[in-house]
C-alpha cells in the first residue's frame, strides 16, 4: 500500500515530526529484521523452486503496479504483496522480508520515489509481515508442511492477514496524519473501500499460491491469469472514470470533475491559510457566452459545436495550470489556485476577457464571441464547491444584467438567498393567516379638520334602511360583516369575516430547508414547540429616511409626529394580499399542528397630502408595514422585492385592496370623506386581475371609484406597455383614479403623459430632498410642474421634510405634498387622532421661496 500523495514533498512546517516518525518506523523495521536477515544465507539454498518463482514475480510485477483512479493522490497497488505474503506462511519471515525490499526497491526506482521514500515503504511492509509472522506463530506452525490444512491453521491465516492490513494501514494513516494535517482523515475514509478490496484481495490470494506450489512450481505462473484479469479491469474501470470526468465534445473536464477538484482545492488551500502562507484563496469563474444562441441559430449547430471547441481552447491557453471545465451548453468554469487576494482574481478575468474578444474565425467567418464572467473566491465567498458555484452563478448573472464582463460576487445581488426565501416563506405566512382584530381609533367624539376637507361627526352613525345599518359617507349600505359604530360609543366594533377555504401553504420545504440554515430561525421554532415566549423581537428601528428629517427651522404645528418605526421612503410600495386560516374539504378550519415561527403583523399605514395653497388634508397615501418578530420593521423596498419574484404579490396586493377600501368604508360611515392612493406592482397591471378585484371591493363596500387611487411607476409602463394600459384603461373606466409614481426617474415620461389617463403625477422625492441645496433639482421639479400643469395634471410632491422646500413647492405652482414636514404615515387610529390636532398652514411670500438659478455649465 502506497502514501495516498505522490509527491515526496512535505510541507515545511511539518518536516521535524514527519521525519521523526519516518526514521522511528526504519528503525523498528531494521531491530525487526537483523536476526532473521542474518540467519538467510544459511537458510537460501535450501530453499525450493516455488520460492524463486514467487520472488521473481514479485520483484516483476512490482516494476507496473496497478493504479487506481485518482489524478493527484493515487494509491497505487503492488502486486508484490501476494506472493511475499505466500513466501511468508511458506517459508517464513527472512525470505519474506528479502524479495519485499527488493521489490519495494525496483518499484521506488520506476515511480521516480525519494530515497526516504523507498526507505519508509519498505519498513512499513517489514512491520506488517513482522505482525502477520507473530500471528501465524499461534497456529501449529508452518502451513506449508504436512498433507492438509487444519481448521487452525485457516484461523492462523485469517489472522495473519488481518494483522498485516491493520498495521501496514496504521502506519500509513499516521504518516499521512503527520504530513498533511487535520484533514488526513477525508482522504483515508475514501481509500479505505478500495483498499481492503484490492490490497485484501491479493492477501487472500497468498493461501492460494502456497497450495499451488505444493503441487508443482510450474503451477505458481498462473496466478497471473487472474491478476491480469484484475489488472485489465482497474485499467477500464479508470478509462470509465475518465469519459465519466471528460466532456465528449471539448475534451475539458466536466462538472463532476470540476466538484472534485474544487474540493481537493478547498481542503489545501483551507491548510495553507490555516499556517499562514501567502497565496491562500482559490477563485471559480464561471463564465456564460455572449451571443452564442444566435451562432446556433443563423449557422447551425455543427458550426455552435466547432467554436465551442475553439473558445476551450483560449480558455486553456490562458487559464495555464488552472483547470478548465465546461458545464454544459456555453458555459465553462476556471478553477484559478494560490493566489492572493481578489484583485488577482479580476486581473486574471481580464486577460480571460481580452482572450474572447478577439473573432474567432470559420469558414473564413469572423464571428465575434465575448462572455459574462462571474467570480466567487475561498474562502470569502463561499467554503464548498456548492456554494462558491452558487455565489459565482450569482455574479455571473449580476454581470450580464449590468451589461459588464466581469462580476466579483457580492451579497447585494443575491436575490435568492437563504435569508430571503425565509422572508418570503414568512410573509406568506402572515397574509394566509388574516389580519387581526382593528384597535379604536384615538378618537372621542367629533373630530373637525380647519377649512372643512374632512369632518368627523360627533352624533350617533346614520342610520336608514334596514335596522341596524351602516352606510357610507355617501349613503351606500356597508356589507353587515366590515363594521359598526356602535351608537354613541365612537369605537369601532369589528365582526369576523367568514374565511373561504384556501389551498395549503405550498412554502413548507422552504421554511425546512431555511429554518435548517438558520440557527436563529432553529432557536425560534424551537422555543415556539416548548411554548417559550419570544417576545417581540428587536425594538422598533427610527428608521428616518433621510438624516434630519425631523429636523428644520419650522415649528409644526399638526403635533407630535408618530414614529411608525419604518423608513419613509416617500412612497414604500405596498400591494399585498390576503388568505385566510387553512380549511379541510368541508369548509372548516384545520389546525396547524406544526410548530410554526410567529411571522409578525401587517398592517397599513397612512400618510396625509396636503394642499399646499390651503393646507387642508385632501388625501392620503396607503403604505406597507410589516413587523416582522425578528427582524423588527422590514424595509418596504425589500418587502415589495422579494414578493414580486412570487406568487405571493398577489396575495399581498389583494391585502392592501382589502385593507384599503374596507378603511375608506369605515371613514365614509364616519363622516370622512379622504380619498386614498396606494401603490400596485408590475405583476398586478400585466394580469388585469386587479381591475376585477377592485371594482368588486368597491361594490362590496360601497365606496365611490372617486374615492380611491393607484399609483403605478414609469418602470411598471415599460415591462409590458400594451397590457398595462389595457389595465389601467379599464381602471378608469370604473372611475379609479391613476397617478404616475416616482415621475422623472424611469423612461420615455412624456409619452406616458401623452398617452395614460392619468389624473396626478408625483414628483419623485429624490429631486424634492434635493432641491432647496442643488439647482438642478430645483430646475427639474419646476419644470416637471409646469409640464404637468400644462397637460392639465394634478402636481403632489413627495418627500417635503423642511419648510424652504415646502414654500419653494408653493411658489413653484404645486397642487399638494407629503413628507415629514406634515407628517409621517401612521396607523388608521392614530390617523384621526392627527386630523384633531392638525391646523392648516398656509405658506406666505418669502425670498427663501425663489427656485435657486441653475448655473450654465
Amino acid at each position: 500500500m502506497e502514501v495516498a500523495d505522490s509527491r515526496n514533498s512535505v510541507p515545511p512546517g511539518r518536516v521535524r515530526p514527519f521525519f521523526g516518525f519516518v526514521w522511528s518506523v526504519v528503525a523498528l523495521a531494521v531491530a525487526l529484521c537483523v536476526r532473521p536477515l542474518l540467519e538467510l544465507p544459511a537458510e537460501l539454498p535450501r530453499l525450493p523452486m516455488a520460492f524463486w518463482v514467487m520472488a521473481a514475480l514479485a520483484v516483476g510485477c512490482d516494476a507496473r503496479p496497478f493504479v487506481p483512479p485518482g489524478r493527484r493522490q493515487t494509491s497505487a497497488v503492488f502486486p508484490s504483496t501476494c506472493f511475499t505474503f505466500a513466501i511468508l506462511l511458506g517459508w517464513g519471515f527472512g525470505p519474506a522480508i528479502l524479495v519485499q525490499a527488493v521489490a519495494v526497491v525496483v518499484s521506488g526506482w520506476r515511480m521516480g520515489h525519494a530515497p526516504w521514500r523507498t526507505a519508509f515503504n519498505a519498513a512499513q511492509y517489514a512491520a506488517a509481515l513482522g505482525a502477520a509472522y507473530a500471528v501465524t506463530w499461534l497456529g501449529p506452525g508452518s502451513i506449508f508442511d504436512g498433507d492438509r490444512l487444519r481448521g487452525t491453521d485457516v484461523l492462523a491465516v485469517g489472522g495473519a492477514t488481518v494483522a498485516w492490513f491493520a498495521v501496514n494501514y496504521a502506519l500509513v494513516s499516521a504518516a499521512v496524519r503527520l504530513r498533511f494535517g487535520d484533514r488526513w482523515w477525508p482522504s483515508l475514509r475514501q481509500g479505505l473501500g478500495f483498499e481492503l478490496l484490492s490490497t485484501g484481495s491479493l492477501l487472500l490470494l497468498a493461501p492460494v499460491l502456497v497450495a499451488a506450489a505444493r503441487a508443482s512450481a510450474a503451477l505458481i505462473p498462473l496466478v497471473l491469469v487472474p491478476l491480469f484479469a484484475v489488472y485489465r479491469m482497474a485499467r477500464l474501470s479508470v478509462e470509465q472514470q475518465q469519459l465519466a470526468s471528460l466532456d465528449p465534445l471539448t475534451g475539458l473536464p466536466n462538472r463532476k470533475a470540476l466538484l472534485a477538484e474544487v474540493g481537493e482545492q478547498v481542503h489545501l488551500h483551507a491548510e495553507r491559510a490555516g499556517r499562514g502562507e501567502p497565496g491562500a484563496r482559490l477563485a471559480l469563474l464561471l463564465i456564460d457566452l455572449d451571443r452564442f444562441k444566435n451562432v446556433n441559430d443563423a449557422l447551425g449547430h455543427a458550426v455552435g459545436d466547432r467554436l465551442l471547441v475553439e473558445v476551450s481552447a483560449r480558455l486553456t491557453g490562458v487559464a495555464g495550470e488552472g483547470m478548465v471545465a465546461r458545464l454544459g451548453g456555453d458555459e465553462f468554469a476556471i478553477v484559478m489556485t494560490a493566489l492572493t487576494d481578489v484583485d488577482e482574481a479580476r486581473e486574471f478575468a481580464g486577460r480571460v476577457v481580452r482572450a474572447l474578444t478577439e473573432p474567432v474565425s470559420l469558414d473564413g467567418l469572423p464571428l465575434d464571441v465575448g462572455g459574462s464572467i462571474g467570480v466567487a473566491l475561498f474562502p470569502e465567498h463561499g467554503e464548498d464547491f456548492a456554494t462558491l458555484m452558487r455565489h459565482a452563478d450569482v455574479a455571473m448573472y449580476d454581470a450580464k444584467h449590468r451589461n459588464d464582463t466581469v462580476a466579483v460576487y457580492t451579497a447585494e445581488s443575491d436575490h435568492n438567498s437563504a435569508e430571503r426565501l425565509g422572508l418570503l416563506a414568512d410573509l406568506r405566512r402572515v397574509l394566509e393567516a388574516g389580519r387581526p382584530a382593528a384597535a379604536p381609533p384615538a378618537a372621542d367624539g367629533a373630530v373637525t379638520v380647519a377649512g372643512g376637507a374632512v369632518a368627523l361627526p360627533a352624533g350617533p352613525p346614520p342610520v336608514g334602511g334596514r335596522a341596524g345599518a351602516t352606510r357610507g359617507g355617501d349613503g351606500a349600505e356597508l356589507p353587515a360583516d366590515v363594521a359598526d359604530l356602535a351608537p354613541g360609543s365612537g369605537r369601532w366594533r369589528l365582526r369576523r369575516r367568514r374565511q373561504r377555504p384556501g389551498p395549503a401553504p405550498a412554502d413548507e420545504l422552504i421554511n425546512r430547508i431555511v429554518t435548517a440554515a438558520d440557527p436563529i430561525r432553529r432557536r425560534t421554532v424551537e422555543a415556539a414547540g416548548t411554548g417559550l415566549d419570544r417576545g417581540d423581537g428587536p425594538g422598533r428601528r427610527n428608521g428616518a429616511g433621510r438624516v434630519g428629517g425631523q429636523g428644520g427651522a419650522v415649528v409644526r404645528r399638526q403635533g407630535t409626529p408618530v414614529d411608525d418605526g419604518a423608513q419613509d421612503r416617500g412612497g414604500d410600495r405596498a400591494p399585498a394580499g390576503r388568505r385566510g386560516p387553512r380549511h379541510d374539504a368541508t369548509g372548516r378550519r384545520v389546525a396547524d399542528t406544526a410548530p410554526a415561527v410567529d411571522a409578525g403583523e401587517i398592517t397599513m399605514y397612512y400618510q396625509p397630502q396636503v394642499a399646499i395653497a390651503t393646507g387642508e388634508v385632501v388625501g392620503v397615501e396607503a403604505l406597507l408595514r410589516w413587523r416582522h418578530p425578528r427582524r423588527g420593521m422590514v424595509d418596504p423596498e425589500e418587502l415589495i422585492r422579494v414578493a414580486e419574484q412570487s406568487a405571493v404579490m398577489r396575495l399581498l396586493t389583494r391585502r392592501v385592496v382589502d385593507d384599503v377600501v374596507e378603511q375608506l368604508a369605515k371613514w365614509s360611515a364616519a363622516g370622512m370623506s379622504l380619498p386614498a392612493a396606494l401603490n400596485v406592482s408590475v405583476r398586478d397591471l400585466h394580469t388585469g386581475e386587479i381591475a376585477d378585484q377592485i371594482a368588486d371591493r368597491l361594490a362590496r363596500y360601497g365606496v365611490p371609484p372617486q374615492r380611491l387611487q393607484l399609483e403605478i411607476t414609469e418602470g411598471a409602463l415599460m415591462a409590458d406597455p400594451r397590457r398595462v394600459l389595457a389595465t389601467i384603461t379599464r381602471l378608469h373606466r370604473i372611475g379609479v383614479g391613476i397617478a404616475l409614481d416616482d415621475f422623472g426617474t424611469g423612461y420615455s415620461s412624456l409619452q406616458h403623459l401623452r398617452r395614460l389617463p392619468l389624473s396626478e403625477v408625483k414628483v419623485d422625492r429624490s429631486f424634492v430632498l434635493g432641491m432647496a441645496e442643488d439647482a438642478d433639482d430645483a430646475a427639474i421639479v419646476k419644470s416637471t410642474i409646469e409640464l404637468a400643469k400644462a397637460l392639465g395634471l394634478r402636481v403632489v410632491a413627495e418627500g417635503v421634510e423642511d419648510e424652504r422646500t415646502w414654500r419653494m413647492l408653493h411658489a413653484a405652482g404645486c397642487d399638494a405634498a407629503q413628507g415629514w414636514f406634515y407628517a409621517r404615515p401612521m396607523p388608521a387610529e392614530e390617523l384621526v387622532g392627527w386630523l384633531a390636532r392638525y391646523r392648516p398652514v398656509r405658506p406666505t411670500p418669502s425670498p427663501d421661496a425663489e427656485i435657486p438659478r441653475r448655473h450654465a455649465r
